[in-house]
């Protein structure tokens, strides 16, 4: 017996017993596009006191992107707003607050910036967040209208409280 055989046979034995006849059509999947209007966009609050800053980034980037809807689609804009409070509480696991250093240049021969973590949190603890979110979006006009729908703020208050945003609780893994 060779391959072929069996499998035609098989084939019969399908049509035959489970009533797949001659006019049997297989239902191809269909990938479903929405439109941008049509998504519901919802409002979430994270809090941001004592979360570790990459693992808090990741959450509050897949729900921007949308990945956590059934309707998500890769080239859309499905996400929904989230609003971080109380930045400045973030922190770091183990070397990384005083190693991690952000980069900047003028443009200018030797207009190269560096500033270390802790002093961007002193100055601008809204830009660790932003920062760190925007890069796990993509690198495209998407992420760049994506990163919009990111609120941060340094402390408790929000001027965001009309939107009624549902509270998210990250927790620790």
């Amino acid at each position: 017996m060779t391959f072929a055989f069996l499998s035609i046979s098989f084939v019969r034995f399908l049509r035959n017993d489970f009533g797949y006849g001659e006019n049997y059509v297989k239902q191809e999947k269909i990938t479903r596009f929405i439109r941008t209007e049509d998504a519901d966009r919802k409002w979430y609050l994270v809090d941001a006191k004592d979360l570790v800053l990459g693992r808090m980034a990741t959450e509050v980037a897949r729900i921007i992107r949308g990945k956590n809807k059934v309707i998500y689609t890769p080239n859309m804009d499905t996400g929904d707003f989230v609003v971080v409070i109380n930045a400045d509480k973030v922190r770091l696991t183990g070397k990384r607050e005083t190693l991690k250093t952000y980069i900047r240049h003028s443009g200018y021969p030797g207009g190269q910036k560096i500033t270390t973590f802790k002093e961007m949190m002193k100055k601008k603890p809204e830009f660790v967040i932003q920062t760190a979110v925007k890069g796990m979006l993509p690198k495209n006009r998407l992420g760049r209208k994506l990163i919009k729908k990111l609120k941060v703020y340094t402390g408790e208050d929000h001027p965001h409280k009309a939107q009624k945003p549902e509270t998210l609780i990250l927790t620790e893994k």
